[in-house]
């Protein structure tokens, strides 16, 4: 690519950089949209419409037609993750949600494990039509996600409320645990449905988004830092592309089956707080490793602190989003305080892109500081966080016994998450 575009020097990273430019500020707009658009519809539209963008990638022709690909493919890709995670909120209580997301953002790790294996696979069509490797990379699998997205469109279902495999008593059932699932001690305040614009001011000033945002960066810098640059960290150990490539599989798919096990053991505990701290540590950890082994340089001890980073970062993004998500109310203003933590959170990306610098390699000590300064932020922001919601739950309970009686039902579920009777999860 860098030779067929005549890029030249942080052109490359540039090209990184701005793609999270539109993803992060589309979206917030896109979840504003999903209120009225079914997600049976909207989401697979997302998916066509940056599948067409990453097929047309594989034309551009310069180093302008590049940047302007990135920037419609962050623009596209903006409404899917902070949809999807909202999505799984409207049909899970907050309770047995991050079990799912795992699931859903597991696969973010899988292809990981595979997509270097399969753009070497596809590179190997150099030549064919006249186009480069690298091109057919960007076509076939802008083609391949045109097909999965038209298949989405008949086989995403909506809302529980209208889902056609679910009985009538069936969707009664579900609609009335998500309603009620911010009870506590018998205390039952329903969810509100109807959208206000109020909510999404509320979830724009809410400290807890912000502190979420913080947390975020502990795992996003090092997720897209690992995700741009882990082949070549591990080829500048001493190995070939071919078999650096190989040697991404296993903290990937390791990665992938931790994040599944850790949701599962979240959700039976019924607090993200102190698995979270501990996949944040396992970041921590592992860049001081890097860290360690790039000062005497030793290469085993580097791809050790790799893997170690890796089993922290899966895991970590399920449990904090599902830790902002349950303790987010109403419904609407946890679909806006979702796409804002994520959006604003995504900068990160932005930043981590330019964390590993050629000039840098093959010892990466600034990138490897970097991420690890990140980590520690996140530790302590957890800290900070599960202190915070503990003493806000305390405070409640003196104020529920007061307060309780001057308020309706309806009229606490319009306080949402600052509702006395609000319990936020730890």
């Amino acid at each position: 690519m860098e030779d067929d575009l005549h890029l030249k020097g942080s052109e490359y990273n540039w090209a990184l950089t701005v793609f999270f430019f539109t993803y992060a500020v589309f979206e917030l707009p896109s979840n504003l949209v999903l209120q009225k658009v079914r997600p049976s519809i909207w989401i697979p539209s997302l998916m066509v419409a940056w599948g067409v963008v990453m097929t047309l990638t594989g034309i551009v022709t310069n180093y302008r037609g590049l940047l302007i690909a990135r920037l419609f493919l962050g623009l596209t890709e903006a409404g899917l993750y902070p949809g999807v995670t909202y999505y799984i909120t409207m049909w899970y209580s907050r309770h047995e949600a991050q079990l799912r997301q795992a699931i859903f953002f597991s696969a973010a790790s899988i292809a990981g494990a595979f997509s270097g294996l399969l753009a070497f696979g596809i590179g190997q069509m150099n030549g064919v039509g006249g186009y480069s490797g690298w091109r057919w990379i960007f076509i076939l699998e802008g083609i391949a996600t045109v097909v999965v997205a038209v298949l989405a469109y008949f086989v995403l279902y909506d809302y529980p409320d209208t889902a056609s495999f679910l009985s009538p008593a069936e969707r009664t059932w579900v609609l009335r645990r998500l309603k009620m699932q911010f009870s506590e001690n018998g205390n039952v305040v329903p969810e509100t449905v109807e959208f206000k614009w109020k909510y999404v001011w509320d979830a724009l000033k809410d400290w807890q988004v912000y502190m979420g945002i913080l947390i975020y960066y502990s795992a996003v810098c090092p997720l897209y830092g690992i995700s741009f640059f882990l082949p070549t960290i591990i080829r500048d150990l001493g190995y070939t592309s071919s078999i650096a490539q190989l040697l991404t599989v296993p903290p990937y798919i390791t990665a992938a089956v931790a994040a599944i096990l850790a949701a599962w053991f979240s959700d039976r505990m019924g607090q993200r707080s102190p698995l979270l701290l501990f996949h944040i540590g396992c970041i921590v950890a592992g860049f001081l490793v890097c860290l360690a082994g790039s000062q005497r340089w030793v290469p085993g001890l580097i791809y050790f602190g790799v893997f170690l980073a890796v089993l922290g970062i899966y895991p970590a993004i399920p449990a904090l989003v599902t830790w902002l998500s349950s303790n987010l109310a109403a419904d609407h203003k946890r679909s806006a305080g979702m796409a804002i933590h994520i959006g604003l959170g995504n900068f990160a990306g932005a930043m981590a892109s330019h964390f590993y610098r050629t000039t840098d390699a093959p010892r990466y000590i600034l990138g490897h500081s970097l991420e690890l300064a990140f980590g520690v932020l996140g530790v302590l922001a957890i800290v900070a966080t599960r202190f915070a919601y503990d003493g806000i739950n305390r405070r409640r309970v003196d104020k529920l016994v007061r307060l309780r009686p001057e308020y309706s039902g309806w009229e606490l579920a319009e306080m949402g998450d600052k509702s006395p009777t609000f319990r936020y999860m730890l």
